[in-house]
């Protein structure tokens, strides 16, 4: 048996690789420098030319650009109306934001556990989370994996719930050949450094809503409007703007739209390269009684964003955090996705408990990610594999007769 290198022994190579890392190219460079050189660096022509782009890799009518994914989900809970005395059931297993944009209107999140083969939210603990005082879902395509956009739109439609879809992690993905971005009542987006497609930050919402398009617009500068039309007191003045309601300044430089519109462009060719890079990773692992291989939906075509390595504890002499460090010392450096939202402190000190979510809660406990991005080279994946077996070989239980 090779001894780890977090025994002493050699790692099996020599330069460290992250689970995520941005790909900029010459093209990316020359974007931005042109946009710097405009003459609005700020709300400026990139930003229209960037919704376009969205709108028309999603097939969604309408696609506002804000300052990142955040943002975006803020908005959208903003434009449906949220407020104090709601609730909105919300996915478990997610970064923060998606709950918290709940938080920023006054109202409550309510976590739904995840499907424990897909990881993504399960349609049935929706249903059974909805009361008189429900007022929508936000639901996460985690990894990149579109939720189950049928039933949840079902839910929705039964119960007069708005549906907002948190592809942050999905740009690119079809939900039965349809776009992830035209399918729920409004779409967010994030275009972090780590994400497929990357503008340094950057978000957007995606709908097919006309009303909701122009609140959004709105809101994402200060709730202030140039439209007579939504004017109280309208005039034909042409330095006159009149702010309407309370918004924010969440809005995207030209020179990010620019990165981000450049990006979008190689969106076919980083959607393949991580998709060979999953399948590469399913077939070495997929025999292996140690690890659980994600599954996926078959109404899914994913792009994905982050590659789950799920253990089988049962199956090793060891807990997730001590094979986390074994794989980190190959100079394999996974992370963590995700805490389930209700066990960070903040939650927990306003009364949420564990327990809620047991399938979120168990998920958690034995999973990493490890590493998945365009410039991972066929090498780099073999040392991930490779690594990965050789912790899996040192803390594999013996079959005993």
């Amino acid at each position: 048996m090779e001894k780890l290198a977090i025994f002493g022994g050699r790692p099996v190579r020599e330069q460290p690789i992250s689970y995520g890392k941005q790909y900029i190219d010459d093209e990316d460079i020359a974007a931005v420098t042109e946009a710097l050189r405009g003459k609005d660096i700020t709300g400026g022509p990139k930003i229209d030319e960037l919704e376009k782009m969205l709108c028309e890799i999603t097939g969604a009518k309408y696609a506002v650009a804000v300052a990142n994914g955040t943002a975006a989900l803020h908005l959208a809970a903003m434009a449906a109306g949220v407020q104090a005395g709601d609730e909105v059931i919300v996915s478990s297993i997610t970064f923060a934001a998606s709950a918290n944009c709940v938080l920023y209107c006054g109202a409550m999140p309510v976590f739904a556990d995840i499907r424990p083969d897909t990881y993504n939210v399960d349609p049935a603990s929706v249903r059974n989370l909805i009361t008189p005082e429900t007022k929508g879902i936000v639901a996460v395509d985690f990894t990149g994996q579109s939720v189950e956009n049928d039933e949840l739109r079902a839910i929705c439609k039964e119960h007069n719930l708005f549906f907002i879809e948190d592809a942050a992690h999905a740009i690119g993905t079809k939900y039965r050949g349809k776009p992830v971005g035209s399918l729920a009542d409004m779409t967010c987006f994030s275009f972090h450094p780590v994400k497929t497609v990357t503008g340094g930050e950057g978000g957007a919402i995606t709908t097919n809503d006309e009303r909701l398009y122009h609140s959004l617009i709105r809101l994402r500068t200060h709730g202030i409007t140039r439209n007579r039309n939504e004017m109280v007191h309208p005039t034909d003045a042409k330095w006159y703007n009149e702010q309407v309601e309370l918004g924010y300044n969440y809005r995207l430089t030209d020179f990010q739209a620019a990165l981000i519109c450049s990006q979008l462009k190689k969106l076919s060719l980083f959607s393949q390269r991580r998709k060979e890079i999953v399948e590469k990773y399913n077939k070495a692992f997929e025999d292996m009684p140690e690890i659980f291989v994600q599954k996926e939906i078959p109404q899914s075509e994913t792009t994905r964003h982050l590659y789950i390595l799920r253990l089988n504890l049962d199956r090793l002499n060891c807990d997730r955090r001590q094979f986390f460090d074994a794989l980190w010392a190959e100079n394999i450096c996974p992370q963590v996705h995700y805490l389930p939202v209700y066990w960070h402190s903040y939650y927990e000190n306003m009364g949420y408990v564990k327990g809620l979510c047991p399938n979120a809660e168990a998920y958690y406990n034995e999973v990493m990610s490890i590493p998945l991005y365009y410039s991972l080279t066929d090498d780099d994946v073999e040392d991930v594999v490779c690594a990965v077996k050789k912790v899996v070989d040192y803390y594999r239980k013996q079959d005993t007769i």
